[in-house]
């Protein structure tokens, strides 16, 4: 089964995948998207309503008091951190872009506290430009699925996906993996029983690799 039938699979299974963060604005997406490192979307989503009413856009957030928005969003991982980066990504939105989130990956990458899989994140949701952001969930499955190798790192996970995966399946693939990984290739204790992929499955030897290490 190559890539682009395993992605067909996928959506068999997860025929609604999509963006989990709830955002109504680029802006949005992408304080969700930095508010989601090492949390889940869930956790997020329960914070940003109310972040986001008081703080809406870069304008808002840029001028916002640390505290305040550590306050809002307390319950999340690293919260203290990621507060300290919403209020400098915003400064330098305000500065660089007139508040405006731009689409360049270069530009979204030399804003504080964005990273490549945030930066790939808001270009493919936002603004629909052929992208393929690797999360935990899409290594994990990826190194399973052997369409990588146990000891890529994520920058090369994403070049084998990225030339395996038909390009303007890339923003769709990327929920897909992620759907996958989160509600049946779990980390711990994965539904393999009725898995499609469970006759070429690596996860023992992706398992043996780690241990090793």
């Amino acid at each position: 089964m190559n890539a682009n039938e395993i992605v067909d699979e996928m959506e068999k299974l997860f025929p609604h995948a999509r963006c989990e963060l709830n955002h109504e604005t680029p802006y949005q997406l992408l304080a969700a998207v930095v508010l989601s490192a090492q949390t889940t979307d869930a956790s997020v989503n329960r914070v940003t309503p109310a972040l986001f009413a008081a703080y809406p856009d870069a304008a808002a957030m840029a001028e916002a008091d640390v505290n305040d928005i550590a306050h809002y969003i307390h319950s999340i991982g690293l919260y203290r951190n990621k507060a300290r980066s919403l209020k400098a990504m915003s400064r330098a939105l305000m500065e660089r872009y007139n508040g405006e989130v731009p689409s360049s990956f270069n530009d979204l990458e030399s804003l504080p506290g964005v990273g490549r899989k945030t930066a790939s994140v808001v270009r493919s949701v936002a603004f629909d430009i052929p992208s393929f952001a690797v999360d935990t969930h899409v290594e994990r499955v990826s190194k399973r699925l052997g369409l990588a190798k146990p000891e890529d790192d994520v920058r090369k996970v994403e070049e084998k996906l990225k030339r395996k995966i038909d390009r303007d399946r890339w923003n769709q693939a990327h929920h897909d993996f992620i759907f996958f990984g989160r509600y049946q290739c779990t980390a711990r204790n994965p539904k393999c029983e009725d898995c499609p992929f469970a006759d070429f499955c690596k996860k023992e030897k992706l398992e043996a690799y780690k241990k090793k290490r």
